[in-house]
């Protein structure tokens, strides 16, 4: 967060409010897999008169003569489009740590292979020496036809026949072991020319992150003190009234209880609470959404994706009637967003840029759902 907008952000503290989480809009069905979405009522749109449409559908009036709720649904775009380059950047970090954990097993394994087929090279060396050195220009057939005692050259010859065998046999494995330097040189070079791509990738994706919290505080510093507060004030107001349609339909229980690792999960996340949120930061200082509970689950024993959309599509998905304290709620439709419930409809998040590790209501944005790290406990 630039030192622009966090003076923005604590005027409005100042002036009586900060920005809050992003507010829900969503009411739960019974089965508790989705959500819908309801549009700000007109008394809480705060309008200050129609706004002409201008280019590609954006309002052509400067953001001090808009809505409030035309304001905080820019605001949350802009957030919700931050936070989806913030989860790309952190798929990408994840591949990349991958790939390089992968380029150093590749190296490990073509130096160990390397020095094998040296020995063996060396092995055939040897016995291709011993066989020049003991060669005496006649078949073993004439060699026992001439031999004084045919016994001792039918031993002799069963001994020569040993070492043949033991040559070929070397000659096999000098054969393998170059066949397995080569396919591992190969991984080695295609692993490395990936994690080249990776780390350019990676870099575009911090670009895009920066670009889309650079284009948050523009809109925060066109407002003004008594705006920002208006603003924060109408998304409170919003989450609240998404928070009282969810508890009051009656799609949460509150009688379940953690398991033992979920429990450790939430005590890992409440340690937490009031450190900073940093885009791409898994802790211990600073946390992004996905990296507080990838961490929390870390430490409850119960390794988990890293990102928000990666837990949404690799653990189990449970209706939120079944939700229990220790499992995650999943939030927008591409799955940008994460938190830790809690229990009695609270979840511990971090929010985003320029706020702390907090516990919320669990209708701070809409609910695609909810899954369980620990579905056998």
């Amino acid at each position: 967060m630039s030192g622009r907008l966090l003076r923005l952000v604590c005027t409005a503290a100042t002036a009586g409010a900060l920005l809050a989480p992003l507010p829900a809009a969503a009411a739960p069905d019974p089965g508790g897999t989705r959500l819908t979405t309801d549009a700000p009522s007109p008394a809480d749109a705060g309008t200050d008169g129609p706004t002409a449409p201008g280019p590609e559908g954006e309002s052509a009036a400067a953001p001090g003569n808009r809505s409030v709720a035309a304001l905080l649904t820019d605001l949350q775009e802009l957030y919700r489009k931050a936070e989806q380059a913030t989860e790309t950047y952190n798929a990408t970090a994840e591949r990349l740590k991958r790939g390089r954990a992968e380029v150093a097993r590749l190296d490990g394994e073509l130096a160990r292979a390397r020095l094998t087929l040296r020995d063996s090279k060396g092995a055939a060396g040897r016995l291709a020496r011993q066989q020049y050195q003991g060669s005496s220009g006649l078949s073993p057939y004439l060699r026992l036809l001439l031999a004084h005692d045919p016994q001792q050259a039918l031993d002799q010859g069963h001994v020569i026949g040993q070492v043949a065998r033991e040559r070929a046999e070397t000659l096999g494995r000098v054969s393998g072991d170059a066949k397995k330097a080569a396919e591992l040189a190969r991984k080695a070079r295609k692993a490395l020319d990936d994690q080249v791509a990776l780390a350019d990738r990676q870099e575009k994706d911090r670009e895009g992150v920066q670009r889309g919290l650079r284009d948050v505080e523009a809109l925060l510093a066109a407002l003004t003190p008594g705006r920002l507060t208006a603003l924060a004030e109408f998304e409170r107001r919003g989450v609240d009234r998404e928070q009282r349609k969810l508890v009051t339909s009656g799609a949460l229980s509150t009688v379940r209880r953690p398991s033992g690792q979920g429990d450790r999960a939430i005590d890992y996340a409440l340690r937490q609470l009031g450190k900073d949120y940093e885009w791409g930061a898994e802790g211990p200082e600073t946390y992004d959404c996905s990296g507080l509970t990838s961490k929390a689950w870390e430490h409850a024993g119960v390794p988990i994706p890293r990102t928000s959309e990666e837990q949404w599509a690799r653990l189990r998905h449970i209706p939120l009637t079944e939700l229990r304290p220790g499992d995650l709620v999943v939030y927008f439709p591409e799955a940008t967003h994460v938190a830790l419930y809690l229990g009695e409809g609270k979840v511990v998040q971090a929010p985003r840029t320029g706020e702390q590790v907090m516990i919320s209501p669990m209708a701070i944005h809409p609910i695609l759902g909810a899954v369980r790290p620990d579905p056998a406990a």
